[in-house]
């Protein structure tokens, strides 16, 4: 007799027969009622806590819902998830400054702005030590399009948002009083002004009544600060800490102070730190002006180079040159996440801190930037550490800093911790 192959071995279990597969029952979808829902309102089409909704992320919107008009935010399933500011045609056209499952309302600015100030001026007591700190951080803040630098008795406002621009006539009052000061100027991008349909004149009167130069203090040394001349907001708050921090390690040094813009660094190793001698190189003509002016109000003698940074460390280099400390502070280089799009920024990194190490004399101090945000700490770190390997020289690194407490970052926005410092002894 003979077995057929498919037949179970005796005393063997059978196999069940094989059953075609079935289709899964269709998932009844809820119908959404948004009839009862308070407008104008936005809904997102996926779930997201990030304030910055882009187009992709944003489903229907209400027909009454106007460019800057304040929306009830409500997620995919119709759950209440917050409250926003709404442009259509922006890049960001919906920009969520408050989440939360409860109604949020307009009364919610003045609370974040009340919020704001009492972090720096409360909390953290900055003006025990400076004059000039950040006021409002934009999504730092959940005040989403936002900037505000406070500069002695000005307030310098970077605005990025129709629905901000609407309303900030309105909040400069209250802001006056919070901060104690008496006059505002507001920029605005030209081009993001243009795609976001903000009207130029909209701040002609503000500005006209506002100084155009302002002096102020920090850590005991004073700047200038020129509002129709210097770069954004004219002068950089968020590395007050570090560079009081400089002045640590050049008593009686010999510093070099790369891309120095308006000499903030520098002076700060020449008269909080005592340096021997201080060399400021930077190209931009308008900085290094700003610089002596500051030089000057402090009475302190710094030597000005201006050149191109690359050009002049690659001269240092052929002549031998060394500097007991080096900075290296140069203007952002990355400007797309998009890798192919970003690889020259990285290598100007790589290329510019190879050759600033190359300055350092053995057992010096080196301290790096980066402002790109699109730049993490982690691939920072790595493009500095290969310039340094690239020259058979390490790096100790003893400490890694950002800006100060006036620029918080909320857990939800990660990506605008933009600064990083690197401070290190080169070996």
């Amino acid at each position: 007799m003979n077995d057929s192959l498919d037949d179970p071995p005796p005393g063997a279990r059978a196999k069940p027969p094989v059953r075609p597969p079935t289709r899964p029952e269709p998932v009844e979808r809820a119908v959404i009622d948004r009839s009862a829902w308070p407008t104008p309102w936005a809904q997102l089409k996926y779930f997201t806590f990030a304030p910055a909704i882009f187009p992709r992320l944003l489903g229907e919107v209400s027909r009454d819902a106007r460019p800057g008009d304040f929306v009830n935010v409500y997620d995919k399933h119709g759950e209440l998830c917050g409250g926003g500011l709404y442009n259509p045609r922006a890049k960001i056209p919906l920009r969520v400054v408050c989440h939360s499952t409860e109604p949020v309302t307009e009364a919610y600015f003045e609370t974040a702005i009340r919020l704001a100030v009492a972090l720096r001026r409360d909390l953290f007591k900055l003006d025990e030590t400076t004059d000039a700190y950040r006021l409002i951080s934009s999504d730092g803040d959940g005040l989403s399009g936002l900037t505000i630098d406070r500069y002695g008795d000005t307030l310098l406002c970077e605005v990025m948002s129709l629905g901000i621009a609407h309303r900030l006539p309105k909040w400069l009052p209250l802001l006056h009083e919070l901060a104690g000061t008496k006059f505002a100027r507001v920029h605005v991008d030209h081009d993001l002004g243009s795609l976001e349909g903000i009207k130029p004149s909209t701040f002609n009167e503000t500005n006209a009544a506002a100084p155009t130069k302002v002096k102020i203090r920090e850590h005991g040394i004073r700047y200038e600060v020129d509002f129709a001349q210097g770069h954004k907001t004219g002068f950089f708050c968020d590395q007050r800490d570090n560079r009081k921090g400089i002045a640590r390690f050049t008593k009686d040094a010999r510093v070099l102070d790369l891309c120095c813009y308006t000499g903030g660094f520098s002076l700060n190793a020449a008269v909080g730190g005592g340096a021997a001698e201080v060399t400021s190189v930077d190209l931009d003509e308008v900085a290094l002006a700003q610089a002596k002016r500051n030089a000057n109000l402090n009475q302190a003698r710094l030597k000005f180079v201006h050149t191109d940074a690359f050009a002049y460390a690659r001269q240092m280099q052929t002549n031998g040159e060394k500097w007991d400390v080096v900075i290296l502070d140069p203007p952002k280089f990355i400007f797309t996440r998009d890798e192919h799009g970003n690889w020259e920024g990285r290598q100007k990194y790589e290329d510019l801190n190879l050759l600033a190490i190359s300055l350092v004399k053995p057992g010096g101090i080196f301290v790096t930037c980066s402002c790109s945000g699109l730049l993490s700490l982690e691939d920072f770190e790595a493009h500095v550490i290969k310039a340094a390997h690239r020259q058979n020289r390490r790096l100790q690194f003893f400490d890694r800093t950002g800006p100060g407490p006036d620029h918080p970052v909320f857990s939800n926005c990660l990506e605008s911790r933009y600064l990083k410092v690197l401070w290190a002894r080169v070996v």
